[in-house]
């Protein structure tokens, strides 16, 4: 703010006018370069300068009853974080209520005609610590009678990779014949695997073998699959890799519960369907003849 400069005190009347004018103009300017927002060199503050005033104000008001800084906002948050918590563990319990009936031990187990092997990741052509973990328990159900021939099932969407051959390797390599493993090679995961072996290799009953934290989930998908199926868990699972990946493992259950849920109501069609396959009957009539 300034005035102009006169020669002297002048009770003139007329310099106040002007005097007056640029005074407001400087104002006004002033309160124009006020309105300019530099953008900050925070992101976070750019993207925050960026949302539309309105919606800001939106957010502002839908948040404010939960505000921490209040007793009554504290109560809500925890309200809600309580809710969205249970929320969170709801289908998992639901999933696990339905399998747990079918779980057995290797040695009470009732005889199927068919044991179904999830796939688990391999290196190479060798199976992963998690899938050979698996695959001893089925040879080891197999010897006690309880199953009569394999379905192994897994991913083979690439050239490079193919779950279900590892798993063949494995078995031929501590004795099962060749005509007794039948492969899923579009297993891609635990709905596909036993959806595919209801509608492509007529499956109707069979037992499950995978690691303790899987098997609930895969028992009650093969269930709404329509297989009358039973499930033994890998009980050196926790043995067979790192911690840290048991646990992630165990938490990733949670999430896929979700997803097992919604997979056990609409049953989608797997991503290959294909023709019937008569793998299983061949495999169990040569089973006969031995």
């Amino acid at each position: 703010m300034f005035s102009v400069p006169a020669a002297g005190r002048s009770s003139d009347p007329r310099n106040r006018p002007l005097e007056i004018r640029v005074i407001t103009h400087v104002t006004q300017r002033e309160e124009e370069l006020d309105e300019v927002v530099v953008p900050p060199d925070d992101p976070l503050e750019s993207a925050r300068l960026s949302v539309p005033r309105r919606l800001r104000s939106l957010v502002a008001r839908v948040l404010h009853p939960f505000s921490l800084r209040t007793r009554v906002g504290r109560r809500r948050s925890f309200q809600l974080l309580s809710v969205a918590t249970i929320l969170l563990f709801v289908p998992i319990i639901f999933v696990r209520s339905q399998g747990d009936p079918y779980m057995y031990s290797a040695a009470d187990v009732p005889g199927e005609p068919v044991g179904i092997v999830f796939g688990a990741g391999v290196q190479g052509d060798q199976p992963s610590s998690y899938l050979q973990g698996r695959l001893d328990l089925a040879l080891k159900l197999w010897r006690a009678g309880k199953f009569k021939v394999f379905l192994v099932t897994g991913d083979n969407s690439t050239p490079t990779y193919n779950e279900p051959k590892a798993m063949r390797d494995y078995l031929m390599s501590k004795g099962v014949p060749e005509d007794l493993i039948v492969l899923d090679y579009a297993g891609f995961d635990t709905w596909q695997s036993c959806d595919r072996a209801k509608q492509i290799f007529g499956v109707s009953k069979a037992i499950l073998v995978s690691q303790t934290f899987h098997i609930p989930r895969a028992v009650y998908l093969c269930r709404a699959a329509g297989i009358e199926a039973y499930g033994v868990g890998d009980p050196n699972g926790a043995q067979e890799g790192p911690a840290t990946e048991w646990i992630r493992d165990n938490l990733r259950e949670v999430a896929a519960a979700f997803n097992a849920v919604y997979q056990a109501t609409l049953k989608p069609d797997p991503t290959f369907l294909g023709p019937k396959d008569h793998g299983v009957v061949q495999a169990l009539a040569a089973s006969t003849d031995r």
